[in-house]
């Protein structure tokens, strides 16, 4: 009888010390839920925005920022703010880059309906050089309508809607959007027949890449502007600037199709830069990127002889 309740309190106390054993290897529910909180917080990371700066070549360059917003009226905030000289977003402009709106701007008021993104600055916005007025506006244009759910834009300044630049006094639309164009060239001979369209190129800063929109005026009764935009990439560099194109000489468009917002580019073998089918980064950027300006395309194929080799969604570009 005693051996029997000595082992049994043996079979107890072994169990009990197996079972505090185990509870004590076992995390709490509350340490758990802390440990997967902090995990969290350090793996997520903010995503980006496409940014139009000033760079060392005096071009507006599209870069990007940090955004950690997801509304588009608090993005839109936001990239203001690194547009203006030491804004609130001043110490995250990478070297290389400045903004150009005047110093001591202040945003009055953001509002944005029907995706039309409505800014109205204090009158410090009016402060501007001439040499750099026009490129505030551009810088301004084409930062905010990167943004999804933003399509124009309309300036006002101490409630007035800006319907002039203030030194030059050139009229501004009342509503802006890329048509307005981007570090402007004029090839005009008459005002007659003028055409524009945009085109991107490579520049280096600081021994990294990045991409440059010029808008170009012409006199042409040419409104293919696929064709005319490929040509130029093919006849690139511009002269007197660092602006590039990866686009060998020999490379040739043999046809395209734009259904909807979808463009197939058809090109000759030469755009190849292997013997695996490898398209050149820069080449597509480019291309993708001036289509997209232009034609406000959501994908471009790449396709050589008519096989395909490459598919580009717009949506990455952003």
């Amino acid at each position: 009888m005693l051996k029997k309740m000595y082992y049994r309190k043996i079979t107890v106390a072994t169990l009990a010390l197996s079972v505090l054993f185990i509870l004590y290897l076992m995390p709490t529910s509350n340490n758990n839920i802390s440990i997967t909180k902090s995990s969290i917080e350090y793996v997520t990371e903010a995503k980006t925005e496409v940014v139009y700066l000033l760079g060392e070549n005096n071009y507006l360059t599209r870069t990007t920022i940090k955004e950690e917003s997801t509304a588009p009226i608090d993005i839109a905030r936001s990239v203001i703010n690194s547009l203006i000289i030491d804004g609130e977003k001043s110490n995250i402009i990478q070297d290389g880059f400045e903004p150009l709106i005047p110093k001591n701007t202040k945003i009055l008021n953001l509002s944005l309906e029907n995706k039309i993104l409505t800014i109205n600055f204090s009158s410090a916005f009016l402060k501007m050089s001439k040499k750099y007025e026009e490129k505030i506006i551009e810088s301004l244009v084409y930062s905010l309508t990167s943004i999804d759910g933003i399509n124009q834009i309309c300036l006002q300044v101490e409630g007035k809607n800006l319907e002039y630049l203030p030194i030059t006094k050139e009229k501004l639309p009342p509503l802006l959007d890329k048509s307005y164009g981007i570090n402007k060239t004029y090839d005009l001979l008459n005002t007659s027949n003028i055409e524009s369209y945009t085109v991107y190129y490579v520049t280096n800063i600081n021994d990294n890449k990045y991409y440059v929109p010029v808008t170009k005026y012409v006199n042409s009764t040419n409104s293919d502007k696929i064709k005319i935009i490929i040509n130029e990439l093919i006849a690139s560099p511009i002269y007197e600037t660092n602006l590039m194109s990866y686009l060998d000489a020999n490379v040739s468009l043999i046809d395209y199709s734009l259904e909807e917002d979808q463009l197939k580019l058809n090109f000759n073998d030469k755009i190849l830069k292997d013997k695996e089918n490898h398209i050149l980064e820069e080449v597509i950027y480019t291309i993708s990127l001036s289509m997209n300006d232009n034609y406000h395309v959501k994908e471009v194929d790449f396709l050589v002889n008519n096989e395909e080799i490459y598919k580009k969604s717009l949506k990455t570009l952003e």
